[in-house]
Order: C-alpha cells, then sequence, then structure tokens
C-alpha cells in the first residue's frame, strides 16, 4: 500500500480537499464523484460526506493509497 503525508496548517481540511492535495483526484469535481461512489474510508469507515472534516491523525484510504494527516 503506498503511503502519504498530508500536512495541514489549520484544524482540519475537508475530504474532497484533501483527496485533491493528495493527487489521487484530478479536481474537487473528481473527488466529489469518488466519495459518492462509495471509494474512499476514513479510519476504516466507508465514507460518503464529501465535507467530513478531516483532523490530524486521521488517515484516509483509497485505491491502495493511505494518506496520513499530519
Amino acid at each position: 500500500m503506498q503511503s502519504i503525508s498530508v500536512p495541514i496548517t489549520g484544524e482540519y481540511i475537508e475530504l474532497a480537499a484533501l483527496l485533491k492535495i493528495a493527487g489521487v483526484a484530478s479536481s474537487g469535481g473528481h473527488a466529489h464523484l469518488l466519495i459518492e461512489d462509495g471509494l474512499v474510508a476514513c479510519n476504516g469507515e466507508l465514507e460518503k460526506r464529501k465535507r467530513r472534516k478531516v483532523k490530524k491523525g486521521d488517515i484516509v484510504q483509497f485505491q491502495g493509497v493511505e494518506i496520513q494527516v499530519v
């Protein structure tokens, strides 16, 4: 599994924005589709909320890629 660390400066980042910043989605709209299609998990649980607040320490999984928020 590929692992990517994404640093954030604020308290949280929205899930769709995180997918875009991490490079697994080509745009915000693409990220929304991935989430709607049930392809994204956060901390091991399927996530369907595009605006879910992802915080430091959370781990997002998408098709063999693990994104660690630091």
